[in-house]
């Protein structure tokens, strides 16, 4: 991805003093260029800018939206400064609070566990180190569901708060902001693609002045899904797949250019929805859905349901399709941690080469014949 970008960053150096932190400012005015990146090759909501002196990640680049998060090379007597859409950090991040488990094993893969300081919903975290951390009071619970105690996080003190979306957390997030705690909202989920959404790493790395050590990685993942895929184009039969669940009426799946929809295209496999428009989901009638996939070979995901026979009572006409007949319906959501936490939500976005593999196992068996599948698992009866 290359990108041009021109920096006019007003500096304010912050001098912290004791406990009351009185700020001392002075302006420094730097003009620093740089031509070309090419450190972020999928993911489109964020570009990173790296140079001698700093690394900057440009949020929502090209929109109205954009932001510019840059960290200088550590300096102990620093902390950070914001200028309307640009905040600049004086040293890496040592204290945060994140939003989404999907933030967790992001931090582990950089060692980083030992940073994290509070997190909403901690139930939902399954990860064992993680975990342990929680239970030795090292990371604070700061509320349920949506609701965030701010309170408790600003005793906590983060150098920074990590959100994952705005909407209803949108007031919760302005409330931190003006105690003084920087609010950083991470779009990973919004990427279009697996390896889009893993790229989010070298987000934390820049952060962290762990860039290079999170790009490895990155390479890493990325070499084992391209393997994947490739072995999925020696495939000699295509099986067609369904997807989704039906939802007050509606039968909602995957839409042709969404997250899900790559990972079929990927695995070389006849899905109906392929070609159509949108990155969410599509909301169909369940007549349309059944005069399309009735004779899918194969059905992924129902929603939450762990069993034919969930699904045959919830809706009786199920069992009209082949898949059902045929006890050929898997789910990503059976494995679940100590406390309940579903592992596949957790630490799929950093695995997308298993999560396709296990796609490829299931839908053309001949061609991974050693392996067995990490989360696709099929209902029970």
């Amino acid at each position: 991805m290359k990108i041009k970008y021109v920096f006019a960053l007003t500096v304010a150096i912050l001098f912290l003093h004791s406990c009351k932190k009185e700020t001392d400012q002075k302006s420094d005015k730097t003009i620093i260029s740089h031509s070309e990146s090419n450190l972020v090759k999928y993911a489109k909501g964020f570009d990173i800018v790296k140079n001698k002196d700093f690394n900057a990640l440009i949020l929502n680049p090209n929109t109205k939206e954009e932001r510019h998060i840059i960290v200088v090379k550590p300096n102990k007597n620093f902390k950070y400064v914001q200028r309307g859409k640009q905040l600049v950090f004086y040293k890496p991040i040592t204290k945060i609070v994140v939003t989404s488990t999907t933030h967790i094993p992001m931090l582990e893969l950089l060692n980083e566990s030992n940073s994290l300081i509070g997190f909403p919903n901690t139930k939902y975290i399954s990860s064992v180190k993680t975990r342990k951390l929680i239970n030795s009071g090292k990371i604070v619970e700061l509320g349920k569901e949506q609701n965030i105690n701010t309170e408790l996080l600003i005793d906590l003190q983060p150098d920074v708060v990590i959100g994952f979306s705005i909407g209803n957390n949108n007031k919760t997030f302005k409330n931190i902001e003006k105690s003084g705690i920087p609010v950083i909202i991470n779009n990973d989920w919004l990427e279009k693609s697996p390896l889009g959404r893993v790229e989010w790493l070298k987000f934390f790395g820049v952060l962290f002045n762990k860039l290079e050590k999170a790009d490895t990685i990155f390479n890493t993942i990325e070499e084992k899904y391209n393997k994947a895929k490739n072995i999925a184009l020696r495939a000699k039969n295509k099986p067609k797949i369904l997807s989704g669940v039906l939802y007050k009426d509606k039968w909602n799946l995957p839409a042709g250019e969404s997250y899900v929809a790559q990972f079929l295209k990927d695995a070389n496999v006849n899905y109906p929805w392929q070609n159509s428009k949108g990155s969410g989901s599509l909301s169909l009638a369940f007549e349309s859905v059944y005069d399309i996939a009735k004779d899918a070979d194969i059905w992924i995901s129902p929603g939450y349901y762990q069993s034919y026979s969930q699904l045959e009572k919830d809706n009786r006409h199920y069992k009209k399709f082949d898949a059902f007949k045929n006890k050929q319906i898997y789910n990503f959501t059976k494995k679940k941690g100590a406390t309940d936490g579903i592992l596949y939500y957790e630490l799929a976005p950093i695995q997308p080469d298993i999560v396709l593999k296990d796609i490829i196992k299931i839908t053309h068996p001949e061609l991974l014949k050693n392996y067995k599948p990490f989360y696709l698992e099929n209902l029970s009866d």
